[in-house]
């Protein structure tokens, strides 16, 4: 049986059963969050911690939630589960995107960026989620109760996002990421990848496809998430991509194949410098919001138009 046909089999049933067990999920599909404004960036300074869809309630999200089903999990770190989620044959979303996550019986809605390709769900049915622990009901759920087979019901949000068309001049990608705030940018590069050997495929006539680099910060290098399939794709196409890791608090040596790519230290100015032409630059940020606030304010004193820096705060 084809891929999309077992998917769609699969969650046929999740479709019937999920309306029934999720309240939070019923009332949304009667209500839906409308779209906001065609703004790239969001200002979500707060005293008061707020939750997904207060955070987000201005944010273009899709019309349609859909019925998923929990096919896959692995551990990506000690604090983060990586989820494969077999998805509606519908569903659709630009890389970079997030999802609403509804858990049947959990009242809060969570929110997770995608950290897989377009490509990958055209391929295979499928998208991924990559949830570091936490104390919050929908990220407990995922590393305390979900199992494969786990039914959940995702909704596509945001205008963070990479999704060239092939008649757009080339940008050269900066993508800059900050812990857990690596998924819409991974999600990104894969795109990103995918397009290039689209290119390969045709000679060249498909998309105008730049270079990225990616400069990603954690505390130490078992927290890199996605680190091995990064170099990899480095080595793939050795013209166009490139990455910086960056430690902060890292107590061991450094494996050694990850020794060329591992810098001490934050991110700082003179690295960005090397990064940055005003005329082709297009920036993508994810991380926490002071790291985010920093690291805009340093990219336009290097000269970076404010509309050339796009950035997704998470909490």
């Amino acid at each position: 049986m084809p891929v999309a046909m077992r998917v769609s089999c699969l969650l046929s049933a999740t479709a019937r059963s999920f309306s029934l067990s999720c309240p939070a999920a019923g009332l949304l599909c009667c209500r839906l969050l409308g779209p906001g404004s065609a703004v790239s960036r969001r200002n979500m300074s707060s005293k008061r911690q707020m939750d997904h869809l207060e955070r987000t309630s201005n944010n273009y999200r899709q019309n349609t939630l859909y019925p998923a089903q929990v096919c896959g999990i692995i551990n990506e770190s000690e604090t983060v589960k990586r989820l494969r989620i077999a998805v509606h044959p519908d569903f659709t979303f630009k890389a970079g995107q997030w999802v609403d996550f509804f858990i049947p019986d959990v009242e809060k809605v969570g929110g997770f960026s995608m950290c897989s390709s377009p490509g990958l769900l055209q391929r295979e049915g499928v998208v991924e989620l990559a949830v570091k622990y936490a104390k919050h009901p929908p990220a407990h759920w995922v590393h305390t109760t979900c199992t494969v087979g786990s039914k959940v019901a995702m909704r596509v949000g945001g205008e963070f996002f990479f999704d060239p068309s092939p008649s757009e001049p080339s940008v050269d990608l900066l993508l800059v990421a900050g812990g857990v705030g690596i998924n819409p940018l991974y999600s990104i590069m894969l795109h990103t990848a995918d397009l290039l050997r689209l290119n390969q495929a045709s000679g060249g006539r498909d998309y105008n496809i730049g270079s990225a680099h990616l400069c990603y910060s954690a505390r130490n290098t078992q927290e890199l998430l996605f680190k091995s399939s990064i170099i990899e794709a480095c080595r793939e196409f050795p013209d166009k991509f490139f990455c910086d890791f960056h430690v902060t608090q890292q107590s061991t040596d450094v494996d050694l194949q990850l020794l060329p790519f591992v810098n001490h230290g934050r991110i700082t100015e003179e690295v960005l410098r090397k990064h940055v032409d005003p005329q082709k630059t297009l920036c993508y940020l994810c991380g926490p919001p002071p790291m985010i606030e920093s690291i805009s304010k340093t990219l336009m004193d290097l000269g970076l138009p404010k509309d050339r820096i796009l950035f997704e705060k998470w909490w």
